[in-house]
Order: structure tokens, then sequence, then C-alpha cells
């Protein structure tokens, strides 16, 4: 299981809608890794004057690349996340997170970053099994 999801969530989700603002509650606990890493991107983009920023450092260990991968293979953690952050973001391999503004899909920027010829790019031979 992906998330450690609360009894009364649970219930709420049973019974009809959920706040977002609980189901981001449950990312940031269950994921904390995946979480913080976006927060992160979210704050030096909202503080910078770049199209984007991105992380490109290896999670600490596979628990925290899981953590990641799970995080961003969800289109609902996703885009919860892209709406709590106020971010658009895109995904590389096992850990190359990028957070770019909101409405970058069709911009040339996030055009180059998730074009086939970035992922070429992007592969080396410790990613290969990640």
């Amino acid at each position: 299981m992906s998330l450690d999801v609360s009894p009364e969530l649970l219930t709420q989700a049973e019974t009809g809608d959920i706040r977002e603002e609980d189901f981001v509650d449950t990312v940031r606990t269950s994921l904390p890794y995946a979480y913080d890493l976006i927060a992160t991107l979210a704050s030096a983009l909202h503080a910078g004057i770049g199209e984007f920023t991105d992380n490109q450092t290896p999670p600490p260990s596979e628990q925290e690349r899981g953590q990641l991968l799970r995080a961003l293979a969800s289109d609902a953690i996703r885009g919860s996340l892209e709406r709590h952050f106020g971010v658009t973001l895109a995904f590389q391999n096992c850990h190359r997170v990028a957070a770019f503004r909101p409405g970058a899909r069709g911009g040339e920027a996030y055009g180059r970053f998730t074009s086939t010829r970035a992922q070429v790019l992007n592969q080396s031979a410790e990613l290969r099994d990640c």
C-alpha cells in the first residue's frame, strides 16, 4: 500500500468526497521524502525567476525512491501535490523531478524537459535498475 489512510479518511471516501487538504496530509505523512522534495522544489521555483527547478540527486535509499515513484505514478497524488504547491510537475528516470510554473504544459521549457531526447540524454548505467 502506498498510503497510510486513516480510518476517518477511509470513512469519508466511502460516504462521499474527501477534502483535498486531508488527502494531501495523508500523502505528506505516508510519503514524506516525496512530499518534502516537491515542497522544496516548489519553494525554490516560487522564490526565483527561472522557468523550473529540478532535483538531480538520487534518493538516499530504495525506500525514498519508492516513495517518489509512488507519488508521481499516481494521477491522484501527483495532481493533488501540483494543486497544493501551485506547480506543474515533470519526471524523468527514478528521481529527476522538476517543478514548473502552472500552465507550463505546452511551453518550450516543459517540452524540452519532457522530450524523448531529454529522456535519452538523462540515462546512465547507475540508473538502469532504479
